[in-house]
């Protein structure tokens, strides 16, 4: 299982994209960001994955969905994994402080997902 964490103002895919799919200016810069902020690890190539996003909004109106494309786009390139091959997916929506904005992922082996989503349900107090 991989954890993977950043406080940074989530972006939406409506931040990320103008017209019919052309990259916002919005959407270079997180990315960019995200590229050169998060850790390198390296992610075993498995068949099939689970991932599980935590997204701490500083507004209660954001769309729990709204930012799942834009990160998940930018995790692929990042670690090396497709989203074809995730399996199992789940988001989680949490309401924090501005300056406490960001998310939370976990990647791992859908093979694995009960045990490890047990681990992660407390670590991040889920019920």
């Amino acid at each position: 299982m991989h954890k993977i964490e950043k406080k940074i103002k989530l972006l939406s895919v409506n931040e990320a994209w103008q017209g019919r799919r052309f990259k916002t200016k919005n959407y270079d810069s997180y990315e960019k960001t995200l590229l050169y902020t998060l850790p390198n690890e390296k992610i075993n190539l498995i068949k099939s994955y689970y991932i599980i996003f935590i997204f701490n909004f500083s507004n209660k109106l954001s769309d729990w969905d709204n930012p799942i494309k834009p990160l998940q786009d930018i995790l692929q390139k990042k670690y090396g994994f497709n989203d074809r091959d995730v399996r199992i997916a789940l988001v989680y929506k949490k309401i924090v402080p501005k300056k406490d904005e960001g998310f939370i992922v976990y990647i791992g082996d859908s093979n694995n997902f009960y045990d490890d989503f047990e681990t992660i349900k407390k670590q991040q107090k889920i019920e």
